[in-house]
């Protein structure tokens, strides 16, 4: 139970993410991280130090992208508090920054991935093929609103509703389309994956039953990574298309998710083998 100056504190500065026009998502994430810390600390808001922080952080068990994404938190509410006047120095900006993680795209194999399919039920199937085909994130999946299918001249776009209020067209499969506007036209307007989580189903609930059908050590963010990879092979390597369907602002993301076929690197490194394609004599 959160004391009455930690809670006031969360609420303060999520109204002001909320003015800033931050995603709900994201607010509930920070919620959850501040939560936690205040729980931990043993102090209010204001009286935290460095050692605290640095403390608390050290005593998670957390990997690695867990870890940041707390001090990302951490340092964005203390920023929030030092310019609103209700601290003068935020304690996280002592405590070291958090490297992101060696990229490791770890796609879902296909065998995997249809042996799930056979096993889910028809839901299921379709969060599994979102994320699998369109790239979607579990998240992304939850928030499909019966207005997000849109019709196109070549078919149907479904409006993604991404991290940070950021908003991106991705095309339908000819399947996924007919089934999503089955499942419109059976519950009319609205979510079309209802549940508790604000009228809608929540993410946790999603990736933990998709999680259980594809099997330990995969989950549904990792179906992600098959979709960019197979958008990878079948733009030929364009990353600003991959990017752009997937919801990146930043094309270094690639790296991050898209396994380079072992088939490719194959080719590659038998071309430029000197049983391979002819190639310029080296001076």
């Amino acid at each position: 139970m959160l004391d009455d100056e930690w809670r006031g504190a969360i609420e303060a500065f999520l109204l002001g993410q909320v003015a800033a026009g931050k995603a709900a998502s994201s607010r509930k994430s920070w919620a959850q991280h501040l939560a936690h810390l205040a729980k931990n600390v043993y102090t209010g808001p204001w009286a935290v130090g460095t050692d605290d922080i640095a403390g608390y952080m050290a005593s998670m068990n957390w990997a690695q992208e867990t870890r940041r994404g707390r001090r990302n938190t951490f340092e964005a509410f203390y920023a929030w508090a030092v310019a609103t006047g209700r601290t003068d120095a935020s304690p996280v900006d002592a405590v070291a920054r958090v490297k992101p993680t060696d990229p490791r795209p770890r796609p879902v194999p296909d065998s995997v991935y249809l042996a799930a399919l056979l096993r889910a039920d028809a839901e299921e199937r379709l969060w599994i093929d979102l994320a699998a085909e369109h790239g979607l994130r579990r998240a992304e999946v939850t928030l499909i609103h019966s207005r997000d299918i849109v019709p196109t001249l070549l078919g149907y776009d479904l409006i993604v509703h991404g991290k940070g209020g950021k908003v991106r067209e991705v095309p339908l499969t000819r399947a996924m389309a007919e089934a999503l506007l089955s499942r419109s036209e059976e519950l009319g307007r609205g979510y079309l994956f209802r549940g508790d989580d604000e009228g809608h189903v929540s993410p946790q609930w999603v990736g933990k039953r998709v999680a259980r059908l594809l099997g330990d050590p995969w989950t549904m963010h990792k179906l992600r990574h098959r979709a960019a990879t197979r958008f990878w092979v079948a733009a030929e390597g364009d990353p600003y298309v991959v990017a752009d369907l997937m919801g990146w602002a930043n094309i270094n993301m690639v790296k991050v998710y898209v396994h380079l076929p072992n088939d490719r690197k194959r080719a590659i490194v038998e071309g430029a083998s000197r049983a391979g394609a002819p190639l310029a004599r080296l001076s």
